[in-house]
């Protein structure tokens, strides 16, 4: 058995000062931040939607999302595509840099975080180094948002 094997890819983001990853199998693309058509009638962490390359796609502003404070667009905010149960949505994030193999035994189960918004939306931690990555867990993340 190869280490590969052993391995979970994923795309590291920053939101606020944390580090977040989701597989990269679920990731499509990663988008400069575009013009957001405005949606009546949605939560209000949905942004909106984007036409990108011909496909509506919902957009979702996770700092809204997991009740973080307002941040800025600027130069390094992205738009992670991902596709979550054959549905394609649009994560803001303050930036997406890294791509990383995180070892499956430096996955941890979530900590019990108590009256903490994000835990319901997290599926582990992994510690590398000196960095501590929460993964999400997609499916949560885009309840009731489509």
């Amino acid at each position: 058995m190869t280490n590969q094997e052993n391995n979970l890819k994923v795309i590291v983001f920053q939101l606020v000062n944390k580090e977040y990853a989701v597989p990269v199998q679920n990731v499509q693309s990663i988008e400069k931040i575009m013009h957001i058509t405005r949606v009546p009638g949605v939560p209000a962490y949905v942004r909106g939607v984007v036409n990108l390359r011909g496909v509506v796609t919902p957009i979702i502003d996770l700092r809204k999302r997991f009740s973080l404070e307002d941040g800025t667009e600027n130069e390094h905010t992205r738009i992670i595509i991902i596709t979550v149960d054959g549905l394609d949505v649009g994560l803001i994030v303050d930036s997406a840099n890294d791509v990383l193999d995180l070892p499956e035994d430096s996955i941890e189960p979530q900590p019990n975080v108590v009256g903490s918004i994000e835990t319901d939306f997290i599926n582990g931690v992994a510690k590398i180094d000196r960095r501590l990555l929460i993964l999400l867990q997609l499916d949560k993340v885009l309840e009731n948002a489509a």
